[in-house]
C-alpha cells in the first residue's frame, strides 16, 4: 500500500512546487507555446497521479477490482504492490474519495462543455440575425463576417466552422496591416484549439475553487493563449503592427488607465511586444519541451517500477 501514499504526496508536491517554478520563470514570457505544454504536462501529472492511486486503492480495497486489474500478472506483482487479502480502510477510503473526484473533474468538464455550446448555438443564431448568409453562400465555409458596430472589435467564433467577426468601427480604426494582423491573431487561436484548453482549465478551477494550481491554470491559459496569438501575428506582420492593432482596438476601454480592469494584461502584452525580447534558441526550447513532457512520466514510473522489478 505504499505506491498509492507516494502517488498521493507525489501529486501533492507537483501541485504546489510546479505552479511556483514556472511563476518565478521568466522564459514564459517568451516562449508562452513551450509553457502553454508545460502547464498542461503538470496539471496533467497532478492528474495522472490521483487517478493511479485510486486505481491501486481500489486493487487493494477489493478484491473485485485487484482481480482483473493483475489477472495477467504473476503473484510476486501482487506481492511487490504490498496488496494482501483486505485492503483495511485506509485504501477503501482513498479509493472513494478520489474516484469521487475523479467523477466530480467529469461532471465540471462535461457541464462546461455544454455551457460552451449553448452559448456558441446562442452567438451563433445572434450572428446569423445580425449578418445573415448571402444567397448561395455555404454556411459551413470559413467567413469573414463584418457586423456594424460603434465600437471597435475583432474576435473569433469557435465551432465547426470558426468565424472571424469584426466590426465596422474596428475597419476605420485599424490602418494599413493592422487588421491583417488582428486578423492573425485570432486565426491563431483557431489552429491552435485554444478554446478546448481554456474549456478544460475553466472547468478544474470551477470544480475545485479550492485547490490552487487548477486557479493558476486558468489564470495562465487565458494570459499565455493571447502571448502565443500575439507571437503568431507578430511573426507575420511585426511586433509593432499587433502591439498599434491592440491598443487602437482597446485605447477607448479605459484599460491603458491607472485604474485597474478586467482586460489589465492589455498593457503588459502591448510592452512585451514593444522590448522584442529575442526568443531562446532552438536548442533551449526542445530541453524545456523535454523536461516538461517528462513531469507526467514519472507517476507512471512510480505506479510501474514496482512490478517491473518483480518480473527482473
Amino acid at each position: 500500500m505504499m505506491v498509492p501514499a507516494v502517488l498521493l504526496m507525489l501529486g501533492a508536491l507537483t501541485a504546489v512546487l510546479a505552479p511556483r517554478l514556472l511563476a518565478r520563470a521568466e522564459w514564459p514570457e517568451r516562449e508562452p507555446v513551450v509553457a502553454l505544454w508545460a502547464w498542461q504536462c503538470v496539471v496533467g501529472a497532478v492528474l495522472l497521479c490521483f487517478a493511479l492511486s485510486m486505481l491501486l486503492s481500489a486493487a487493494a480495497a477489493w478484491v473485485a477490482v485487484r482481480g482483473p486489474l493483475f489477472a495477467a500478472a504473476p503473484h510476486g506483482v501482487v506481492h511487490a504492490y504490498g496488496l494482501g487479502a483486505e485492503g483495511g480502510a485506509w485504501a477503501t477510503v482513498t479509493a472513494l474519495a478520489l474516484a469521487g473526484g475523479g467523477l466530480w473533474t467529469g461532471a465540471m468538464l462535461t457541464r462546461e462543455v455544454v455551457r460552451a455550446r449553448a452559448r456558441r448555438r446562442a452567438q451563433g443564431a445572434e450572428l446569423l440575425v445580425r449578418a445573415p448568409l448571402l444567397p448561395g453562400e455555404d454556411p459551413r465555409g470559413a467567413r469573414l463576417v463584418v457586423l456594424e458596430g460603434p465600437r471597435p472589435d475583432a474576435w473569433w467564433q469557435p465551432g465547426a466552422t470558426p468565424q472571424l467577426v469584426v466590426t465596422t468601427a474596428a475597419l476605420e480604426r485599424l490602418k494599413g496591416s493592422q487588421l491583417d494582423a488582428v486578423l492573425a491573431h485570432e486565426q491563431g487561436h483557431v489552429a491552435a484549439r485554444h478554446d478546448w484548453l481554456l474549456h478544460c482549465s475553466r472547468a478544474l478551477a470551477g470544480g475545485f475553487p479550492q485547490v490552487p494550481v487548477f486557479a493558476a491554470f486558468e489564470a495562465e491559459m487565458h494570459r499565455l493563449v493571447e502571448l502565443a496569438a500575439d507571437d503568431v501575428a507578430s511573426r507575420r506582420y511585426g511586433r509593432l503592427t499587433i502591439a498599434l492593432a491592440l491598443v487602437g482596438l482597446n485605447e477607448d476601454r479605459g484599460v491603458f488607465g491607472p485604474c485597474p480592469t478586467p482586460q489589465a494584461h492589455l498593457p503588459q502584452r502591448v510592452r512585451r511586444l514593444l522590448s522584442a525580447a529575442p526568443r531562446l534558441s532552438a536548442g533551449r526550447r526542445l530541453r524545456l519541451t523535454a523536461l516538461a513532457t517528462l513531469v507526467p512520466a514519472i507517476p507512471l514510473a512510480v505506479a510501474f517500477v514496482p512490478g517491473l522489478s518483480a518480473l527482473a
